[in-house]
């Protein structure tokens, strides 16, 4: 509980959140919104992805490519039938560690309303589980430097930080 500040106590939505039932889905066009509101939402997003409504087509035509992946998976975490997080798990084949795969879990988002309730811990529970269920040897991410909150939360999960990242942003003609 909270003291606010007309004088009476109000519940915590972090404290309260754990209890509650998340649920687990593959994201569906109707999600579209949602999702994009979610990666918006925060500094980095803010300064990389528009969202308006209606939205642009390019969100579109992406989730329709991840859709028909096969290895691709864009799965939304909903309470109350509320969409309250995002995440997408694509599942590599490598040649190395004896020809395994494994799985990439990229574009993380928690609703702000509902951050630091244990939503994010839950949703990488729910998709580490799942990269076991498709056979998967290992889960890896990347995590933006200027995020060092994100980086102690996935180290707390049992990340590593065992390798340098490098991108190469490519711009469009």
């Amino acid at each position: 509980m909270k003291d606010s500040s007309a004088g009476f106590m109000t519940p915590s939505p972090p404290d309260s959140l754990a209890e509650l039932p998340l649920s687990f889905r593959p994201a569906t066009r109707g999600d579209l919104e949602d999702i994009v509101r979610l990666l918006a939402d925060d500094p980095l997003g803010a300064k990389r992805e528009t969202y308006a409504l209606p939205l642009p087509e390019n969100y579109r035509r992406a989730f329709e490519s991840i859709d028909k992946d096969p290895n691709n998976e864009l799965v939304v975490a909903t309470l109350a039938g509320r969409v309250v997080g995002v995440l997408q798990i694509t599942f590599i084949p490598y040649l190395t560690y004896r020809g395994s795969w494994r799985a990439l879990i990229e574009g993380v988002r928690v609703d702000s309303s509902v951050r630091s309730g244990g939503i994010g811990r839950r949703m990488f529970e729910w998709a580490i589980e799942r990269a076991k269920q498709k056979g998967c040897h290992m889960v890896q991410l990347t995590s933006d430097k200027s995020r060092p909150d994100a980086i102690r939360f996935y180290e707390g999960l049992g990340f590593v930080a065992s390798h340098e990242g490098l991108k190469l942003h490519l711009r469009s003609s």
